[in-house]
């Protein structure tokens, strides 16, 4: 795997990087802290802003916690800021913008969570430090006090950082007992950041997986978008695997490392999976918004979720798993579902995993034109990211044969291309609208129009281009023949 985009940063660096970036957001911070300051409260800015200024990462959003109860947060915020909002309220949280800057503020917090219960009992507290230790890890469990720009680090938080460990201010049991989802968070932030997560966080996930159980969909959802369009989404994915936690929250993904024998040969599903997901990260710069694109990288992980259901065992050897993108299509929407996806993101990863085999039948370009047509009609919208799964799905270590699928992929590419200036394939309709076509056979609108107008685009996938006049000729010799077969 290789190395995190991320520097090496010393406890050094980390103070000159905070310090800059410190400068960088005087405007915002200094004069809040006064503010707050003036009223009788403390104000610091805290966790993720924090931890980034030490890595040199620059943010507008901004979060603070302060001694103030909510109601004094936002009569303050109402003076300084542009706009309020305070959707957070219920935890302690209201927001306000400013120019470009975007700023949350948070009552201090003491919460517990009910063992079977899915939501905090939150609390508000008066110690900074108290609140620090409810945090998840101790990289986002440091502050800096405003307006005088003290450095709060009670848990050794800028040390962890300087080592990319990721630990938890007090035991990682009692964490995770509060808020279960944090587990899910020590394999996302090792995705996003490139740390190592400390042994005995790792040990605490694994004996306490099943508590995720309580979170509720939306949130796990949320998490595990954050990981997948992280830039190093493997390293993530591996822990969740590796802690159980994935057996509960994705089991498709566990389940793709099938039992092997000495008898019968078939290429590791599970490493397959997220070598696809690497290369087709690598291939986001020929999407149309580039990247992170999430369904793009989870059509990749899921693109054989259907192998495990559909795997048969041949005489020779071999293995086979027939229509296993059928079959994963399936498993893929319905795990979509669960997890409360949009529809629109559920019916986009799931026709990618069910055209992820299409291009194979193209060989050395035996396709038709009829073909090719067909194949943009199907990918609709998603051809772009169909274009980037089928090419980071070729994992083979034969060069020859991975040259071969390359050249035969860049001649299909050059066809769409050839043919979308030549028949305007982005807009595939038939020579006639319906309106013409009732014209045409004194129909009135009912399924023998929406039959008729099938016909017409089913001859245009088949013909290319018609002109208005023969597709209205093929479609009254259409209409005849099928007259003579259904007789009224």
């Amino acid at each position: 795997m290789p190395a995190p985009d991320f520097p090496d940063v010393t406890v050094a660096d980390a103070q000159r990087s905070v310090t800059a970036e410190l400068d960088r957001i005087a405007p915002v911070i200094d004069d809040l802290g006064r503010l707050f300051e003036a009223a009788g409260h403390e104000l610091a800015l805290v966790g993720g802003p924090v931890r980034d200024a030490m890595l040199g990462r620059q943010h507008n959003d901004l979060d603070f916690t302060t001694s103030a109860r909510p109601e004094q947060t936002e009569k303050l915020l109402g003076r300084w800021g542009e706009a309020l909002w305070d959707m957070g309220r219920d935890f302690g949280t209201i927001g306000t913008r400013k120019g470009p800057w975007q700023v949350e503020v948070t009552t201090y917090r003491s919460e517990t969570y009910d063992p079977a219960s899915r939501n905090p009992d939150v609390a508000y507290g008066d110690s900074l430090v108290a609140d620090l230790r409810r945090r998840d890890f101790t990289v986002n469990a440091m502050a800096v006090r405003v307006p005088g720009r003290e450095v709060v680090d009670p848990y050794g938080g800028v040390i962890d950082l300087a080592q990319r460990v990721l630990r938890t201010p007090g035991t990682p049991e009692d964490s995770f007992s509060d808020d279960p989802l944090r587990m899910l968070r020590a394999a996302r932030f090792a995705a996003q950041l490139g740390f190592e997560v400390a042994p005995e966080v790792v040990a605490a996930m694994s004996a306490m997986a099943e508590r995720i159980d309580i979170i509720s969909a939306e949130r796990v959802r949320d998490e595990l978008v954050k990981l997948v369009c992280a830039p190093h989404p493997r390293r993530g994915l591996s822990l969740l695997v590796g802690t159980g936690l994935a057996a509960r929250v994705l089991p498709e993904l566990p389940a793709l490392a099938l039992e092997r024998d000495e008898h019968h040969r078939h290429k590791d599903v599970y490493e397959h999976t997220l070598t696809v997901l690497d290369q087709s990260i690598g291939l986001e710069d020929r999407l149309p918004g580039g990247g992170p694109d999430f369904v793009s990288r989870f059509a990749a992980l899921m693109h054989d979720v259907g192998k495990p259901r559909t795997r048969t065992f041949v005489g020779d050897g071999t293995v086979t798993f027939h229509h296993h993108d059928v079959v994963g299509a399936k498993i893929t929407r319905n795990r979509m579902r669960a997890l409360r996806f949009s529809n629109n993101e559920t019916d986009a990863v799931s026709k990618l995993v069910e055209l992820h085999l299409r291009f194979h039948g193209y060989g050395e370009g035996e396709w038709t034109d009829s073909a090719v047509r067909r194949y943009v009609r199907d990918a609709g919208a998603e051809l772009a990211r169909l274009h980037v799964l089928t090419r980071a799905d070729c994992t083979t270590r034969n060069q020859r044969k991975a040259d071969r699928l390359r050249r035969s992929y860049d001649d299909l590419e050059e066809r769409i291309e050839r043919l979308s200036v030549e028949e305007e394939l982005a807009s595939l309709r038939p020579a006639l609208d319906g309106n013409q076509i009732m014209t045409i056979l004194d129909l009135a609108p009912g399924r023998e129009v929406g039959e008729a107008y099938a016909f017409l685009l089913e001859l245009r996938l088949e013909r290319g281009p018609v002109a208005p006049e023969a597709a209205e000729a093929a479609l009254r010799e259409w209409w005849a023949s099928r007259s003579r077969r259904d007789p009224a």
